[in-house]
């Protein structure tokens, strides 16, 4: 595993200065909050000095206009007047529901949770008692924090996924442009193959050698092929999946160790599939090594197809160690492998083979102690054209 001691020392201090900005404006926000609430509360303070005042200046009319002044001045702080004898007064709030006696009752505990009622008192004598809440402005900012938050949430998950995008698609162009090489590389000696084993069927040799030399210089002929598909569009044919999935499944079974048990069941004949062969082949091949090496090389491997009428199920199993739950997705990325000596590619290029170029899903159905179970699902032709 590459460690990159710079890299790490960088992406810290980015999220220690990402927290100390976040922090700071939350801060920042908080003491304007308070800030203005105090604000609040000293106009709130003039106002019930202002009515204590009115009630006993009602003869001097400059000193009357000011008080009106200061009365008018107050359009958005929400509040109710309790007099001594009982009745009330409200400002700034629905004249609808100012005579509903019970949602007076539920504003006054409300403004009391908000901000400490104000005591208008003349001459030691108490007046009255003035609950209030915080203006429309005050609310809109008590939520400003979590706003922001918000926002910077998704500001990040939105770089987030730019970057994690970014670096799929230069790692898909990574494993498209290996695999071409690879291709590329084995066509050269391939040719030579090819033409050395028709000078050896010029020879006298016994003819079973050439055929067997054929059978891998057409192996590998296959391989290059499959190679050189990827990062392309391959082409795909209408196809019997029953069919395709058989002669995999034999090739394998042929060339594998007696100690494993292979077992075959389809509950349909045939279902015509959109597909590339060669890659297709590659998909099966890919699941079935796997489960042999999931056994150690010893015991049952089995393939079964059903359909239920728009898709069909290719369902490939074995009596290996198992998979933990936490792994049945990341077992699909790029470099995840439990072998020892594994790149962890091949299941990625099966994830890519069946969902990306034929349109399928692939997924672990089941996995346990007792073994896994593989699935893939294609679409019918049938199904396609309704």
């Amino acid at each position: 595993m590459n460690f990159n001691p710079q890299k790490k020392t960088s992406n810290l201090i980015l999220l220690l200065s990402s927290f100390v900005i976040v922090s700071l404006i939350l801060w920042n926000t908080n003491s304007f909050f308070k800030k203005f609430k105090e604000e609040e509360r000293l106009k709130m303070e003039i106002w019930a000095t202002a009515q204590s005042e009115f009630q006993q200046s009602s003869e001097d009319a400059d000193l009357g206009n000011l008080h009106l002044k200061v009365f008018q001045n107050n359009t958005s702080t929400p509040m109710i007047l309790v007099n001594k004898d009982g009745s009330i007064k409200t400002n700034n709030m629905s004249a609808e529901k100012i005579t509903d006696t019970l949602f007076i009752q539920r504003r006054i505990k409300k403004f009391r949770s908000e901000n400490t009622p104000i005591s208008i008192d003349q001459q030691g004598e108490h007046l009255a008692t003035l609950y209030y809440g915080n203006s429309e402005v005050l609310n809109k900012l008590k939520y400003y924090p979590v706003a922001l938050l918000l926002i910077i949430f998704l500001f990040a998950a939105v770089i987030f996924f730019f970057f994690k995008t970014n670096k799929a698609s230069e790692q898909n162009k990574l494993w498209a442009g290996m695999a071409k090489e690879t291709a590329h590389q084995i066509g050269t000696p391939l040719s030579s193959l090819l033409g050395w084993n028709e000078l050896l069927k010029t020879e006298d040799i016994n003819p079973e050698i050439t055929k067997e030399i054929q059978k891998d210089i057409s192996r590998l002929e296959t391989i290059t092929e499959r190679f050189s598909k990827i990062g392309s569009l391959p082409k795909l044919d209408a196809l019997d999946i029953v069919e395709q999935t058989k002669e995999a499944y034999e090739y394998l079974k042929l060339r594998s160790s007696d100690l494993i048990h292979f077992s075959f069941s389809s509950q349909i004949e045939q279902a015509s599939v959109l597909l590339n062969p060669s890659l297709y082949h590659w998909t099966i091949e890919n699941l079935v090594k796997n489960g042999i090496d999931a056994m150690k090389g010893k015991g049952n491997i089995g393939v079964k197809i059903f359909s239920d009428g728009k898709h069909v199920h290719i369902q490939v199993s074995d009596t290996g160690h198992g998979i933990a739950k936490s792994d049945f997705q990341t077992i699909f990325n790029p470099g995840v492998t439990s072998k020892k000596r594994g790149w962890g590619l091949g299941l990625s290029l099966v994830k890519r083979i069946v969902e990306e170029y034929h349109k399928g899903k692939i997924k672990v159905l089941t996995s346990n102690k007792e073994g896994t179970i593989m699935q893939i699902t294609l679409r019918v032709m049938e199904a396609q054209a309704a």
